[in-house]
């Protein structure tokens, strides 16, 4: 296991939330969630607090740290880097991956990470083009030498880092396994996906998720709106009981139903919450499912 795994692992385990964590350690909510997503190591004076918070040896924290090969990295890998010095727009096209991961990081670089324990020829049959057109970031991956996106999506991992700073609106088209979005502040989020799995830790705004798949996202905090839009398709959504939210549907032959722990439950939004959950399109059913620990 990562650090980042064991950090999770072990928290969980002592029935921690991130924020009571961050708040024994004397950090922001956001430091433990980057520390969880790999986005981030904490520096020697948090791992000794990790260490004597849970009585755990700093040895036995960082032993996957060491070494040649930690289960984070890849065999193959393709990084691409450019330089942001201001807000932008960011539209990005990505195509098909077995993983996809997006987080905001406190740096000066967008940065693109192709990886794969597998395809060895990942930096000649993949072409990451990124371009700086006024206010907007245009970034495809596009696939050369007969690649095909089976391929990519059994084989390759992407990997994306936004600037927190510099971070205005973004949509992103991928088709992937699971795609997870994490650490992000902003006004808008559009993502247009074909995926059974989504995850959304500690991002902050609108996003919106259009799939036609039926899928189950993952919303470990609420903080803004999330609108899912679907023809004939019946997805659940699981937050963190006690969040407060309004819940909308819209479009034709759409609902939205409710669980709590597993169970049917009545409905149990908020009326007038800052906070929405909203289902577009036609046909389509959403589950919301309130838990304890998502």
């Amino acid at each position: 296991m990562t650090f980042a795994e064991k950090l999770k692992s072990i928290r969980k385990q002592a029935g921690m939330s991130q924020e009571q964590l961050a708040e024994k350690l004397g950090v922001s909510r956001q430091a433990v969630t980057k520390w969880e997503t790999d986005a981030g190591i904490p520096d020697m004076d948090n791992i000794m607090a990790v260490s004597a918070l849970f009585d755990i040896s700093i040895d036995e924290l960082l032993s996957n740290e060491k070494g040649a090969k930690k289960p984070a990295d890849y065999l193959f890998e393709s990084i691409t880097e450019y330089d942001i010095d201001e807000p932008k727009r960011y539209d990005m096209k990505f195509g098909g991956a077995r993983q996809f991961v997006l987080s905001g990081y406190e740096g000066e670089k967008i940065r693109v990470r192709l990886v794969s324990n597998t395809y060895a020829e990942i930096q000649k049959d993949f072409k990451v083009k990124i371009d700086d057109i006024r206010k907007r970031i245009d970034v495809d991956v596009s696939r050369r030498n007969g690649v095909s996106e089976a391929t990519a999506k059994e084989a390759v991992g992407i990997f994306v880092q936004i600037p927190t700073l510099y971070a205005g609106k973004m949509e992103c088209a991928v088709n992937a396994e699971s795609v997870k979005i994490c650490s992000l502040e902003s006004d808008s989020i559009e993502l247009d996906v074909k995926t059974p799995n989504v995850i959304l830790e500690d991002v902050s705004g609108t996003v919106e998720i259009n799939c036609n798949l039926d899928m189950e996202v993952v919303c470990h905090s609420l903080h803004g709106e999330i609108a899912i839009n679907q023809v004939s398709a019946t997805s659940k959504i699981r937050i963190p009981d006690g969040t407060a939210f309004t819940a909308v549907t819209k479009g034709i032959g759409t609902s939205i139903s409710y669980e709590r722990d597993g169970k049917p439950a009545e409905r149990f939004d908020t009326p007038d919450a800052e906070n929405m959950i909203e289902l577009n399109g036609m046909k389509s059913e959403l589950i919301i499912c309130a838990a304890r620990e998502v």
